[in-house]
C-alpha cells in the first residue's frame, strides 16, 4: 500500500471500468483512495476564464467579463462612416418591354418539358390546339446590402518568451480606426486582427504560475481505491482480479502522476492576453416576389434565376417610381428602409445594389395544360 507520489510500480494496474451495479468511490471518501502522499504545492484546477478584474481595462475596449468565451462587444461605427440618405430621393426604371410567346414557342417550350419526363406522352403536346392563351409575366426584386461589422474579446495564448506588444508603445487605436483590407465586393468573409498595444503578461489563472494541477480524480495521490472490491483486496471470497489483489488502482486520468499539465497555459505557467478584433463582412439579401399565381408555389419561383432587366448599384440605393407594377415599388421602398434600420446601427454599410429580375413571362394555358399532362403518361 505505500507507494511515493510519481513513482510507477509496473505491478500495480490501471484502473479499469466500474463492474455494472456498483457504486465505486462515490462516498468521496479521500482517506481510503490507497493512503499515498501527494504534493501540497500543487495547486487545484482554478476557473477556466480569468476571474473579474484579472485582466487590465485597455481605453476604448471596456466591456469585456473576461476570457475567449464572453461575449463579444459589438462598436457601432462612427456616424461619419455611414453615408446620410437623401430625402425623397427615387429612381427611375427604364422602359420595360416584356417579350411575347407565339404558339410555336408555347409547343416548342411544351415538347421540351415532355421529353424531360419520362413518364409523359409528347402525343397531346403536339396535336395541342391552342385556345386560352393568356400572357403572364412575374418580376422578382432582389435588395442587397454588404455591411462590414467590428467586435472585440480577449484571447490568450502560452507565453514562451515572444514579443509583446504593450500600452508601454502608445495607445490601442480605436476599433474602426484599425486599417482593414476589404475582400472583394459581396463576398462574405471574416477577419481576426490583433489590437494594436493590448497585450501583457500574467501568472495563469488556472494553474497559479505552477504549470501543473492537482488532478481531480485522485485527489492527487495518483492511486484510486478499487471499486469493484472496495479496496479489500478481495471479492466474493477471491482475489480481486481487477487490482490483483492490491486494493488500488492506478488512475488513468493522470497516469499515476497525481497531477496534469495546466490545459491552458500548457506548463508554460504565464498566459499572453491580448485583445482580438473580428470584422466580418457580409452580404445581407432581401427577394420578394408578388404572389399572383396561387397554384403556382412560391418556391419554385426561388430556384429561376431570372433575367435581369434593371441594376441600380451605389453607396446607398433609393425607391424605384414609375414601375408598371406599384406592389414592387411599395415593396422596394420598405426593403430599403429596413436595411437602413437594422444595418447602420450596428454595421457600417459599404455598398448596395437591387435588382429587377423578369423571372417568369410565359402563358397561363401552358401551365393548365402541364397540370393535366400526368393524364397522358406513357
Amino acid at each position: 500500500m505505500d507507494g511515493e507520489l510519481g513513482s510507477f510500480d509496473p505491478s500495480i494496474p490501471d484502473e479499469g471500468p466500474s463492474p455494472s451495479g456498483w457504486l465505486g468511490d462515490m462516498d468521496g471518501n479521500q482517506d481510503q483512495e490507497g493512503g499515498d502522499s501527494f504534493d501540497p504545492n500543487i495547486p487545484e484546477e482554478g476557473p477556466s476564464a480569468p476571474p473579474p478584474g484579472w485582466l487590465e481595462d485597455i481605453d476604448g475596449y471596456q466591456g469585456h467579463k473576461g476570457g475567449p468565451e464572453d461575449d463579444e462587444p459589438l462598436y457601432p461605427p462612427p456616424p461619419a462612416y455611414n453615408p446620410q440618405p437623401e430625402v425623397n430621393r427615387s429612381t427611375s426604371v427604364p422602359t420595360i418591354r416584356v417579350p411575347s410567346i407565339s404558339e410555336d414557342v408555347a409547343r416548342d417550350a411544351l415538347l421540351r418539358f415532355v421529353e424531360s419526363k419520362w413518364k409523359y406522352s409528347s402525343k397531346p403536346a403536339r396535336n395541342l390546339t391552342f385556345k386560352d392563351l393568356k400572357p403572364i409575366t412575374v418580376y422578382r426584386y432582389r435588395l442587397e446590402t454588404y455591411t462590414e461589422t467590428r467586435t472585440s474579446a480577449w484571447q490568450l495564448e502560452p507565453y514562451n518568451g515572444q514579443a509583446v506588444d504593450g500600452p508601454q508603445y502608445g495607445a490601442s487605436p480605436p476599433p474602426w480606426d484599425i486599417p482593414v483590407s476589404p475582400p472583394q465586393m459581396y463576398c462574405n468573409r471574416v477577419e481576426k486582427i490583433r489590437v494594436p498595444h493590448s497585450s501583457f503578461v500574467k501568472v495563469c489563472h488556472k494553474c497559479h504560475g505552477c504549470g501543473r494541477t492537482r488532478c481531480g480524480g485522485c485527489f492527487g495521490r495518483g492511486m484510486k481505491r478499487c471499486s469493484f472490491c472496495h479496496g479489500n483486496g478481495r471479492a466474493r471470497k477471491k482475489r480481486c482480479t481487477s487490482c490483483h489483489g492490491r486494493g488500488r488502482r492506478r488512475c488513468v486520468s493522470c497516469r499515476g502522476d497525481g497531477y496534469k499539465t495546466c490545459s491552458v497555459c500548457h506548463g508554460a505557467q504565464k498566459l499572453l492576453h491580448f485583445i482580438q478584433l473580428t470584422v466580418t463582412w457580409k452580404n445581407n439579401v432581401s427577394c420578394f416576389i408578388p404572389d399572383r399565381q396561387p397554384n403556382f408555389p412560391d418556391r419554385k419561383f426561388e430556384k429561376v434565376s431570372g433575367d435581369p432587366f434593371f441594376i441600380d448599384e451605389n453607396v446607398l440605393v433609393y425607391p424605384i417610381h414609375g414601375f408598371p407594377d406599384q406592389e414592387i415599388c411599395d415593396v422596394s421602398a420598405k426593403l430599403i428602409n429596413d436595411h437602413l434600420y437594422r444595418f447602420t446601427s450596428t454595421s457600417r454599410i459599404l455598398q448596395q445594389v437591387h435588382t429587377y429580375l423578369l423571372t417568369l413571362s410565359g402563358l397561363l394555358g401552358l401551365r393548365k395544360f402541364i397540370k393535366r399532362a400526368e393524364l397522358f403518361r406513357k
